[in-house]
């Protein structure tokens, strides 16, 4: 099977790659069951692979933050959604841009447990711009 080359990256500046998950009871680290900041991070690790796969054939590495808000509570029960925006490709830097929304919140209670609902408008969490580094691409 052969693969497709890929089109250049700055082709793909305005790319998009999107997540969803639910966060588990066993992330939860402070008390109103909150989950911690970090956990955040590792969900923009994962959609910037995403991305770096898409636009290189690469896993990438992660380079640094310029910018992270966080802007409210992640909670266990929570169902989030992880954007990933390619903002600028480089020569071997991709930026990109990232965005953590709950889009369910968990609303247990002592009768009814598993209680949740959907959010009429998606709360923005945590924001952040990062940096990544991919290989260079082979010539030819």
């Amino acid at each position: 099977m052969s693969q497709q080359p890929l089109p250049p990256a700055a082709e793909r500046v305005g790319e998009t790659v999107v997540h969803r998950r639910y966060v588990p009871y066993s992330h939860a680290h402070y008390a109103g069951n909150l989950v911690d900041g970090a956990w955040s991070l590792g969900l923009f690790g994962d959609v910037a692979t995403e991305m770096c796969i898409r636009t290189d054939g690469d896993e990438g590495l992660f380079a640094s933050y310029s910018d992270v808000q966080f802007r409210g509570p992640v909670r266990a029960g929570d169902v989030v959604e992880v954007r990933c925006r390619l903002v600028r490709a480089g020569s071997r830097s991709r930026e990109m841009e990232f965005e953590l929304l709950v889009v369910a919140r968990g609303a247990a209670t002592a009768d009814d447990p598993g209680a949740s609902h959907l959010l009429a408008e998606p709360l923005v969490v945590t924001t952040a711009r990062g940096t990544v580094v991919v290989p260079p691409r082979p010539a030819g």
